[in-house]
């Protein structure tokens, strides 16, 4: 791994850089690999660049709250979505698809908040429990398994059959295109937070919207860790680091901000394109420039 990551590295030198494009960690990385890309880098310009890549460790000009955030942005989130819709957290439920970075870290804080995660999975298998899981002994044991699997207490389940137990609050957060038109419609969730990228696809979107269920749209969703990936940067430039606290308090500050203006984005949508209101729609076609992308608003 690491001298595929250096290699790589030395073929992408020339697109990379602090003023450039500034890698971070995803699927299959961790802050191991983000410090050998930084390593190899510098060797290049001829001194430390910690400022090329984020998700470092801490020790050579990484982020207090980076690990987390992902986790943390998509946590802020569902609250915010609850309070708009008027759901009480005492006695609420959450599944997760993935229990990487991003799940792992989402579970501990939404169980610390008092709502109940009753279902995980990991690309081994799923587990459940209309219960509750102990998140105290389910995390050491993810840690010490790798999976899931197997956790005493709690029933194993097809990942495909534990989307569709009934939550609060379902979270993909594995890869693109779990929610799909085949068992959109089979959902039993009031909330649907996007944790990973792309984990809906279009027509199932359209469904879950017509469902009347909440979508909490993954470019505002994850976007905590590329929030946090911008304050390290900053940090590197500066070499001036911030409390962990203060991290938390701007990471969920930007976040509530960007949900309520897509929240109100939203809702004046909805208004304009009400039923009834076809013909608006037509003329709006009508008048659109070829080749024109529509975004959808959820």
């Amino acid at each position: 791994m690491q001298r595929l990551t250096r290699r790589y590295t030395a073929e992408i030198f020339p697109i990379i850089g602090p003023d450039q494009d500034i890698p971070a960690p995803d699927v299959g990385t961790n802050e191991q690999v983000m410090a050998w890309i930084m390593d190899t880098y510098s060797q290049f310009k001829g001194y430390s660049v910690a400022e090329v890549v984020t998700g470092k460790p801490i020790s050579i000009g990484g982020s207090l709250g980076r690990e987390e955030a992902t986790g943390r942005g998509l946590f802020v989130t569902i609250l915010e979505a609850m309070r708009h819709l008027n759901l009480p957290v005492t006695g609420s439920t959450a599944i997760i698809q993935g229990f990487g970075n991003v799940g792992r870290h989402a579970a501990r804080m939404l169980s610390a908040h008092g709502i109940q995660v009753i279902g995980v999975s990991d690309s081994k298998g799923a587990i459940y429990d209309p219960r509750g899981l102990d998140l105290a002994r389910l995390l050491p044991y993810k840690e010490q398994t790798e999976s899931v699997v197997g956790f005493p207490g709690a029933d194993p389940i097809s990942t495909e059959d534990l989307l569709e137990q009934p939550c609060t609050v379902l979270i993909p957060a594995a890869l693109a295109g779990a929610i799909h038109i085949k068992n959109a419609g089979r959902l039993r969730c009031r909330i649907l937070a996007e944790g990973a990228n792309g984990p809906t696809d279009l027509d199932a979107d359209v469904l879950l919207n017509d469902r009347g269920i909440f979508i909490l749209p993954d470019i505002l969703a994850n976007a905590g860790g590329v929030i946090v990936s911008y304050f390290e940067w900053v940090q590197d430039l500066q070499n001036y680091f911030w409390n962990e606290k203060e991290i938390q308090n701007r990471l969920a500050e930007i976040i509530t901000e960007a949900f309520q203006r897509v929240l109100a984005r939203s809702l004046s949508e909805k208004g304009r394109y009400a039923v009834g209101r076809d013909d608006d729609r037509d003329r709006e076609d009508r008048q659109r420039p070829p080749g024109a992308r529509v975004i959808s608003i959820r």
